[in-house]
C-alpha cells in the first residue's frame, strides 16, 4: 500500500505505506486508507514532527559520540541510510504551503 497526500497548496506527495504510516501517528493520526489533515490542525502536526525530528538528531548524534569512542572503522563505506528528517520534508513543506494556502491535506480521495 501506499499514500497520495493531496493538497491545492501542493503537487501530490507518494510515499509508501510504513512512512507514511510512522509519520501520520507521528502528527497523532490513526493511518488509514482515507483522511484528512485539517489545516487548523496543520501548524500542531508541524510542531511533532520537529519534535521527532529533533529526537531522533539527538540519538544519530550520541550514536556517532559512541562510535567514535569505540575507534571501530569496519563498516567504512557502508551505505547511506534515509532518515526521518530525510522521508519528513516532503510532508513538512507540502504542510507549511497548505498553511500559507490555508488548504486541507487530503489522501485516499
Amino acid at each position: 500500500m501506499h499514500y497520495v497526500f493531496k493538497s491545492r497548496a501542493a503537487a501530490d506527495l507518494l510515499m509508501m505505506a510504513g512512512v507514511g504510516d510512522r509519520l501520520l501517528r507521528i502528527i497523532g493520526k490513526e493511518p488509514a486508507r482515507q483522511g484528512i489533515i485539517e489545516m487548523a490542525a496543520i501548524p500542531a502536526a508541524i510542531r511533532a514532527l520537529e519534535q521527532a525530528l529533533a529526537a531522533e538528531d539527538e540519538l544519530t548524534r550520541q550514536a556517532k559520540v559512541s562510535k567514535a569512542s569505540k575507534d571501530d572503522d569496519e563498516d567504512f563505506g557502508a551505505g547511506v541510510r534515509l532518515g526521518l528528517r530525510q522521508r519528513a520534508w516532503p510532508m513538512l513543506e507540502m504542510m507549511k504551503r497548505s498553511i500559507a494556502a490555508r488548504a486541507d491535506i487530503v489522501w485516499g480521495v
